[in-house]
């Protein structure tokens, strides 16, 4: 996909049923002009907006906060539902600031904590840096290559116009961007001693996958950290990119203790671990409307047979 795009020239999406996307694409490089907090509030404006029109998404979320959060009140987890929306209203302005906002002033926005963890371990030699699907993730990639040279794991965009932008804007910002299925990439990155990107936590079904608990759910958990860690003789330091009041902290923790070890299980339920800490301190700006506990150990779809007992369908 990632070749495929760069062979195109930008003649091509000059065709009609590209305009509406040129014109979306040019109002975010007209928003990143203003103000953050103006972008903040409407990016509020957008999410509120998308918590009434999308009630499927809401719904997901609901029965994923009410799975991971089974303590809450229904009144609670409609609170962080919400605010789930808002905040993910905001990564959309967040990921346009990845792509065209200022440096110097994204800089001023940034706290870091921890970065001694991913220096130390870099001095040794190729690091995986874990992240995990925080509503800011997209500008989490820019803030951090103004710190330090990345090499960043991606998806495809669908949508031929947006991968073509995206790609070219990657290319400025990173030293190499890498498609999610190119392994091969991956561990050469790893085996020159780069910094490489990587988020795994989401449901990719049983393939490469064990039942390991997310919140206390056997959750189909990708094996392709221990993977890619032993196979590119890397270590693996946790970095999570987190909204707060007045901008953007980056936190990295210290790098994995025998990791990967013999057990894959072992592995992922302590990276489960890690990133529902995580979660639990910003719980508003995890991706829940994503389907994460969709997949049972017996099979099966966790949230059709949920969704009889859910106080969700009310909501």
């Amino acid at each position: 996909m990632k070749l495929y795009v760069e062979r195109i020239s930008g003649k091509q999406f000059m065709h009609p049923r590209f305009w509406p996307t040129w014109l979306g694409l040019g109002c975010l490089w007209l928003v990143t002009k203003l103000p953050w907090a103006v972008q903040m509030w409407l990016g509020k404006m957008i999410g509120l907006s998308m918590f009434h029109a999308l009630p499927r998404r809401r719904l997901i979320s609901c029965i994923n906060l009410e799975l991971a959060f089974p303590n809450t009140t229904v009144d609670e987890r409609y609170q962080i539902n919400r605010d789930h929306f808002i905040s993910l209203g905001k990564g959309v302005f967040e990921a346009a600031l990845s792509w065209w906002g200022n440096a110097e002033k994204l800089t001023q926005r940034t706290t870091l904590e921890g970065l001694e963890h991913v220096l130390t371990a870099h001095e040794r030699g190729g690091v995986v840096l874990l992240s995990a699907h925080f509503t800011s993730l997209e500008l989490g990639g820019r803030l951090l290559a103004q710190q330090l040279p990345l090499h960043v794991v991606y998806r495809p965009h669908q949508n031929p116009l947006i991968e073509w932008r995206t790609a070219r804007l990657r290319s400025k910002r990173y030293g190499k961007a890498i498609p999610r299925d190119d392994i091969r990439a991956m561990l050469r990155s790893l085996h020159q001693g780069h910094v490489v990107w990587y988020a795994q936590d989401q449901n990719f079904g049983h393939k490469n996958s064990v039942f390991a608990p997310f919140f206390g759910i056997p959750a189909a958990t990708n094996t392709a950290t221990s993977r890619i860690s032993k196979l590119g003789h890397a270590q693996v330091v946790p970095f999570f990119t987190l909204r707060t009041e007045t901008g953007y902290l980056l936190r990295f923790l210290p790098a994995l203790e025998n990791f990967p070890s013999d057990s894959m299980l072992a592995d992922t339920t302590l990276i489960n671990h890690i990133i529902e800490q995580q979660v639990r301190e910003f719980p508003a700006q995890y991706l829940w409307t994503h389907r994460r506990f969709k997949d049972r150990p017996e099979g099966g779809n966790r949230y059709d047979a949920y969704l009889k007992e859910s106080s969700c369908k009310s909501q």
